[in-house]
């Protein structure tokens, strides 16, 4: 399966390598945070401490992590990857 990868500006904005905060949105499962993880793991390997908030009716949550990226590139595959987890609703 080819992934479709987004032309962003990024690389205007941003001095690369750079610490970047990634926000995602899914359904609430014990599994998201982990689905999240292995996902940075593969394309940001790192120590990370995810900080997660579920919403006011428990049916969804938010993983807030941080990950040191190396190019607008880079931010577009880990946010490809992220929106294409089964369980995510949205990536920011």
């Amino acid at each position: 399966m080819v992934k479709q990868v987004k032309d962003t500006r990024f690389d205007e904005f941003l001095e690369f390598p750079c610490p970047f905060t990634f926000k995602v949105m899914g359904l609430a499962n014990v599994e998201l945070t982990e689905q999240v993880l292995t996902v940075m793991q593969e394309h940001a390997p790192g120590d990370y401490a995810p900080k997660t908030k579920a919403s006011s009716k428990g049916n969804y949550e938010s993983v807030t992590i941080a990950a040191t990226v190396t190019s607008k590139e880079h931010i577009e595959i880990i946010y490809t990857e992220l929106g294409g987890l089964d369980d995510v609703r949205h990536v920011l």
